[in-house]
């Protein structure tokens, strides 16, 4: 059974491994050239230097999947509203791990004090995350059609939310 963890940066390579695979071959993503692994430790770092989580599901030494949330936008009302990004390696797909990792990040970044966590879902085909995050609570908010170009076609993106916490019920501190 995997568990999920904080991430480390000795899984830094699997990690881009992943992600290297979901830019190849998917549309979850709209980046066309895969980013380099030091490129993702850049990232991860900007994400944790912000206090926020970034997780891994790991089986033994192998890293199944990841997810982390990074802040909406730069300006400062958003600033209590986070995006959620999920992995999963292919061989992972379809056993409920994408779901734990997704009820695990949105309990960690409760604790830090996100109030709303946003999907921006590439592709309305995408079914699989567009589940993901229904079954976690999260609700349909819109779709921008079309606004992606990728492998020859044009993707829309789903948007979807969930409030963390007490949500926008009381104001913010």
């Amino acid at each position: 059974m995997p568990i999920i963890r904080p991430s480390q940066t000795g899984d830094m390579t699997q990690i881009t491994a992943i992600y290297t695979h979901h830019v190849l071959h998917g549309t979850g993503t709209f980046e066309i050239e895969p980013p380099s692994e030091l490129d993702m430790t850049q990232r991860r770092d900007d994400v944790l230097g912000k206090g926020l989580p970034y997780l891994v599901a790991v089986e033994g030494e192998k890293v199944l999947g990841y997810a982390y949330c990074n802040w909406f936008k730069p300006r400062p009302a958003y600033r209590f509203s986070a995006e959620d990004s999920i992995y999963l390696a292919p061989e992972a797909v379809g056993g409920g791990l994408g779901k734990a990792l997704l009820a695990e990040l949105c309990s960690q970044a409760e604790r830090v004090g996100v109030r709303k966590l946003i999907a921006v879902i590439g592709d309305s085909a995408n079914l699989g995350s567009i589940g993901v995050h229904r079954s976690a609570g999260f609700a349909h908010v819109g779709t921008l059609a079309s606004c992606g170009w990728k492998f020859d076609q044009w993707l829309d993106v789903v948007l979807m939310d969930k409030a963390l916490g007490a949500g926008d019920t009381v104001p913010a501190a």
